[in-house]
């Protein structure tokens, strides 16, 4: 085995913290149930959050805990600066928020820039003063077209389908404007040629950082800017389904967006000291991959989400091709590169390679729909992971995929409650099916879920999965978890160097990672049929599987390891 030239160098292993943290999502409504009532909240977390402390993750991001009327489950956010009473209350969020500081866990919140819910009180006073107005002027009102204004103000289509806008009854009761929505009829998008929206959005993240989070996620950070005079856009407003550049879409990742994210950068620089950086992650689904770099520039976001990476096929070129592409293009900028398999956006990976094809698949997975292979689905899920939590960079980690829970894939359409799903007529299954309550305790109600059942229905297969079914447990995914995360800290896998390890064959993804006191680590990610054998005096820390009796590496199976003295 040699180790050609470095694919990435080193950081300073007292490097900040985010160039090298495990974040983990955690997603309110489904995490843990105090009060009863089927839905998660912040006194379910509070709870629970020893758990996390456990597991070993660095630090935690919520997304959205706002007071909402809930059209998009929280993303339609009616008050920036309160929770809404479906999770508690403030005093509760200091409560979470002071224990984790105790355990040692930074939180990073959701930050919903593009739109407001119809409930905010901007919106309402919109509605209320009429065309021309000042409040009017901060969300893209326009007239219509055709006769008395009875056609949108363009062709534009919403991404959750239909079409991009809803025209309102004016205060004398007449039929009146066009509000724009990207997204949801209840998530008017704001309009950033606005100094108010500026202003106002400069305020809420300076009220986040007084309360002391570590940082925010940025959600939808590619489109708070729509192109000058709203031209026509006869291509899909779904970013992953436009084909050429995103910001072909007059409504994503125009250039101007950026000096948005500039300024941002200063005002979070203020609130930063030395081991307590403030940070932005940007949720940018964007392509080309150069231009997806470009909002992590030095003075723009710290962070931005790998999608290249979560959606690359289980193939092994294409996992080479996209760690080394990401490295290259994190490193032009100085930036870290993120890693991340799964989130509440997408199929749940231990499902999405449970098919043949294991690139982006569908956007969401129905009973009608061909059935995945649950036990490939979770070999190889187990090894993705392992193979990731030894990248450098900083690492994502979706809730529940520490149990390897799977897609609900079976889920009665009475149930979903995603806007894709009912928007689209079900033509698209949506997202219910990764955002299902997690099993906590086998023989309890719902899982251990919460006593009063679960917002969503939770699969059968949740029961053999729940935490008190895995804890302790050798072989279990989440003691797989425990272990890599740990070994990722011991090693400081996070700060170290990277390089390909040849001699394994091409249907092997091989790499050294040179840590730091630790030592170098090998990680090897077998996707070929056959076996493959390790180096003589391999010192195996942690496999995603069984090895075979002789010590090789079976197929859809990764393995870290050192070479020398223990």
């Amino acid at each position: 085995m040699t180790m050609p030239t470095p694919l990435h160098s080193p950081t300073a292993t007292d490097a900040p913290w985010w160039r090298h943290a495990v974040i983990y999502q955690v997603y309110p409504r489904s995490w843990s149930d105090a009060d009863g009532d089927g839905i998660g909240d912040l006194r379910g977390i509070t709870d629970r959050l020893e758990y996390l402390a456990d597991l070993g993750v660095d630090a935690l991001w919520f997304s959205p805990f706002y007071r909402s009327p809930m059209a998009d489950a929280g993303y339609d956010v009616a008050d920036y600066r309160d929770i809404d009473p479906l999770f508690g209350t403030m005093d509760d969020y200091d409560a979470l928020a002071a224990k984790a500081a105790d355990l040692g866990l930074r939180i990073i919140v959701d930050l919903v820039p593009n739109h407001s819910s119809v409930e905010h009180v901007w919106f309402r006073a919109a509605l209320a003063d009429g065309p021309g107005s000042e409040a009017r002027a901060r969300y893209i009102f326009r007239d219509g077209t055709g006769p008395g204004g009875s056609e949108p103000p363009n062709n534009w289509t919403s991404v959750f389908g239909g079409r991009a806008w809803t025209r309102v009854t004016e205060p004398d009761g007449t039929p009146g404007q066009w509000y724009l929505h990207l997204f949801d009829t209840g998530q008017p998008d704001f309009d950033w040629t606005n100094p108010q929206v500026h202003a106002e959005f400069e305020s809420i993240l300076r009220f986040w950082l007084e309360r002391g989070v570590a940082g925010f996620r940025v959600d939808v950070a590619h489109g708070l800017i729509k192109r000058a005079g709203l031209p026509p856009w006869d291509g899909p407003a779904e970013t992953r389904d436009i084909t050429g550049p995103t910001n072909a879409a007059p409504f994503w990742d125009q250039d101007e967006i950026h000096d948005i994210y500039r300024r941002w950068r200063a005002l979070i620089d203020e609130y930063s000291t030395p081991g307590h950086e403030r940070i932005m992650c940007a949720e940018a689904w964007v392509t080309p991959p150069e231009r997806a770099a470009l909002y992590v520039r030095p003075d723009e976001f710290h962070q931005s989400f790998n999608f290249d990476y979560l959606y690359t096929p289980f193939e092994p070129a294409a996992l080479r091709d996209v760690i080394a592409g990401s490295l290259a293009l994190a490193d032009g900028y100085g930036a870290p590169t993120t890693w991340v398999l799964s989130n509440h956006d997408v199929v749940r990976h231990a499902t999405r390679y449970g098919y043949a094809t294991t690139g982006r698949g569908a956007l969401g997975i129905g009973p009608q729909d061909p059935q995945p292979d649950a036990a490939l689905g979770l070999r190889r899920a187990r090894a993705a992971t392992t193979l990731m939590l030894a990248l450098p960079g900083s690492a994502y980690v979706y809730q529940g995929e520490e149990l390897g829970l799977p897609e609900h894939t079976t889920m009665p359409s009475e149930f979903r409650q995603d806007p894709t799903f009912h928007r689209t007529h079900g033509a698209v299954i949506g997202r219910d099916g990764c955002r299902v309550p997690l099993p906590w305790v086998k023989d309890a109600p719902a899982y251990g879920f919460g006593p009063g059942g679960s917002w969503l229905p939770q699969p059968a297969s949740y029961a053999d999965l729940a935490v008190d079914q895995q804890t302790g447990v050798k072989g279990s995914t989440l003691e797989l978890y425990r272990t890599l995360l740990r070994l990722r800290r011991e090693h400081s896998l996070g700060t170290g160097g990277l390089a390909w390890a040849d001699g394994f064959g091409d249907e092997v993804v091989a790499l050294v990672n040179t840590g730091g006191e630790g030592g170098a680590v090998t990680v090897v990610t077998n996707l070929g049929a056959e076996p493959v054998a390790l180096p003589a005096g391999a010192r195996v820390l942690v496999s995603s599987g069984a090895l075979t009796g002789d010590g090789a590496v079976p197929t859809d199976t990764s393995v870290w390891f050192t070479v020398g003295a223990a």
